[in-house]
């Protein structure tokens, strides 16, 4: 692609995990998408299509990943955060290794010359004009080329590459998703048919007998029509590997004696925080929440504590509350400012301190933004006034949607568990772990004599990092996968807060559930169908010779019941059975039909009347179309991944 190093782009704060999150959104629903765990080797973090991912080259595209989405000012923090970058690695590793070798091979290729019209032609990329949000022209690409060229860190050229590639790929996804749309036709005639189906309409009379829920002792279901049905449904009974694990929880809570600990302390830094001088000093040796500058509308501080909320409610500038309590934390709170603040201010943005700084804050389009950590002083910037914040220089354009707000100092005190506490816990985890012994059998023993409580969790998949309410607890899931059935866990911490002590009660291998273990669920489904069965021939037998509907009434001890206006198309038909609407919308009109099998009982009936409406139109029918179509587009991907066996090991790994 020697055209496309002449061509380079500059992009500001709004790009990053942008890019990754549409490819994934495009043409698929990501919760569509079924992770299979199986190892396919020690250190590979999965398999596409027979291709091996090694967890170096993982970490290499997430590390990439990182860095451009850090480069642009968005710092990838926190839990989900970091998730979302290894979905967006792994996804990655299937375009390159599953979808763009299978759009190749269905006869797809982007060429060089696309490209050009994509980056800069006629025909611009939706993903760039996405995230210019639509104020992109060649003339504005061409302009930031030199900012490129002279990025001497080659951050920039991290990003364009990653851009090209992003660009590329969407392109092919457009391509794939153009081909499956446009060879989904109706032609004339089948419009016509399905339009003529839908509005098809019958009055119908009819009798039915339910199966009702008594027990048949004479239905017995065998070990081998079980098996036989496993075998013929055992795609139903596909699993991932995972894990039965009874756990114990040992909270790490601050005693009563850690609880007055904090209250003491609180109470000695009191009449200082009255009446310091430098508040945001005083806090950053005194508090654990450091002096803030969001402005405070009435009920937000709710959330802190309903009497830190009802004290600043009425208060004044300069007022300071008694010492609050809220749980383990204690509060004293003391009102800086007040104002009227907008809820909203509208503003142009651009990066200061660069040549053209002005002309690009007078062409950029406004914005609506709300309060934002570290922006807070937008808010209260007056209108036309420009401010520089965290290297961004801003002008308020407008503000909207006026109150009043308040600016408050916290110092805040929460109780920590001491060392002693600490060891208290420690013990009680000790003594399960100690009396167990490493066996299961004497863990539940142990758990009985200290009175504590088993949570049992089956069926835990690797991926789980989650138990109950206790947060990051991936440690426990890596052990609960290594250890052999009946084992019992050292004591594992969590966190600090938590430590938890496991035992291993049941292991699932990937593949296909046993039929030992599905057996229950299936012999109902046989008894079902043997009860159906038998309740038809039943009726059959009572109802032979006879030709008239009440006749078949008396003779099976019921009533005749009647339909009118009965279709698929309408919310008429609700509460009748679909294998009887099925069978009744092709019968002839006035004979007597039966006994008829349905889901919840057996049907005799005739169709009384039958008229063609209108209500159902061709353009009901395109767009059931569209939805059939949008449906196959969401499965496309799933599709592929099964078929190509795509192991997703990453649970293992993070």
């Amino acid at each position: 692609m020697a055209i496309l190093e002449t061509i380079r782009v500059r992009f500001g704060i709004l790009i990053s995990v942008l890019i990754a999150v549409a490819l994934l959104s495009f043409i698929i629903d990501p919760s569509t998408i079924q992770s299979v765990s199986s190892m396919s080797s020690k250190y590979d973090v999965g398999e596409i299509d027979g291709k091996s991912v090694s967890y170096t080259d993982f970490q290499a595209e997430i590390e990439k990943i990182t860095a451009i989405s850090e480069m642009n000012g968005n710092p990838v923090q926190g839990d989900e955060a970091l998730a979302m970058v290894r979905q967006q690695a792994w996804q990655q590793f299937v375009n390159d290794y599953l979808f763009i070798p299978s759009a190749k091979a269905a006869g797809f290729n982007v060429g060089e010359e696309e490209m050009y019209q994509l980056l800069s032609g006629e025909m611009l990329s939706g993903i760039l004009m996405q995230m210019f949000q639509g104020n992109l022209n060649k003339e504005v690409l061409m302009e930031i080329e030199a900012q490129v060229d002279a990025d001497e860190t080659g951050r920039m050229k991290l990003f364009w590459d990653n851009l090209l590639k992003a660009v590329n790929t969407d392109q092919f996804y457009a391509k794939y998703q153009s081909l499956f749309a446009k060879s989904s036709f109706n032609n004339a005639l089948a419009v016509a048919e399905q339009v003529k189906g839908n509005n098809n309409t019958f009055d119908v009379e009819f009798v039915v007998v339910p199966f009702g829920f008594s027990q048949d002792s004479t239905i017995v279901v065998s070990d081998k029509e079980i098996k036989d049905y496993y075998t013929a449904h055992k795609d139903q009974y596909k699993q991932v590997a995972s894990r039965d694990i009874e756990y114990i929880v040992i909270d790490i809570v601050p005693s009563a004696d850690d609880i007055t600990v904090a209250n003491n302390a609180i109470a000695a830094a009191y009449d200082e925080f009255k009446t310091a001088e430098n508040m945001k000093t005083f806090l950053l040796s005194k508090s654990e929440r450091q002096l803030e500058k969001r402005w405070y509308k009435e009920g937000e501080l709710n959330t802190l504590s309903s009497d830190v909320e009802a004290f600043v409610k009425d208060a004044r500038v300069g007022d300071v509350s008694p010492i609050f309590q809220n749980g383990n934390s204690f509060y004293a709170v003391k009102v800086m400012e007040t104002a009227q603040v907008p809820e909203q201010v509208q503003v142009k943005y651009t990066q200061a301190g660069v040549e053209g700084a002005e002309e690009a804050l007078a062409a950029a389009e406004p914005q609506w933004i709300s309060q934002m950590d570290g922006f807070e002083d937008l808010m209260t910037t007056p209108q036309g006034q420009q401010i520089t914040i965290n290297g961004m220089l801003f002008q308020v354009v407008d503000t909207r949607d006026i109150v009043a707000k308040k600016r408050v100092a916290i110092l805040e005190k929460t109780a920590q568990p001491s060392d002693a506490t600490r060891s208290a816990c420690y013990a009680k985890a000790n003594s399960v772990a100690s009396k167990a012994g490493g066996k299961y059998e004497g863990f539940k023993k142990a758990v009985e004599e200290d009175g504590l409580y088993a949570h049992p969790y089956n069926k835990m998949p690797e991926s789980t990092s989650r138990l109950g309410s206790v947060e990051h607890t991936k440690e426990v899931t890596r052990w609960a996968f290594d250890a052999k059935v009946g084992e019992v866990s050292n004591i594992i911490s969590i966190d600090n807060k938590y430590y938890v002590v496991a035992a291993l009660k049941g292991a699932h291998k990937e593949g296909f559930i046993p039929v030992e273990e599905v057996a229950a669920r299936i012999r109902p489904v046989l008894y079902q169908q043997k009860a159906a069965e038998k309740k038809t021939a039943e009726v059959a037998e009572k109802i032979n010779g006879l030709t008239d509907l009440a006749a078949v009434a008396e003779a099976l001890g019921t009533t005749v019941s009647s339909k009118e206006g009965v279709t698929f198309a309408s919310f008429t038909s609700a509460g009748l059975d679909n294998k009887f609407i099925g069978a009744a919308s092709v019968a002839e009109v006035g004979a007597l039909n039966g006994p008829l099998q349905g889901n919840t009982g057996v049907y005799v009936y005739t169709v009384t009347d039958r008229s063609e409406g209108a209500f159902f139109t061709e353009d009901d029918a395109a767009l059931r179309e569209q939805q059939m179509s949008y449906t196959s587009l969401q499965m496309l991907l799933p599709v592929m991944m099964d078929e190509a066996e795509v192991k997703d090991n990453t649970a293992r790994f993070y």
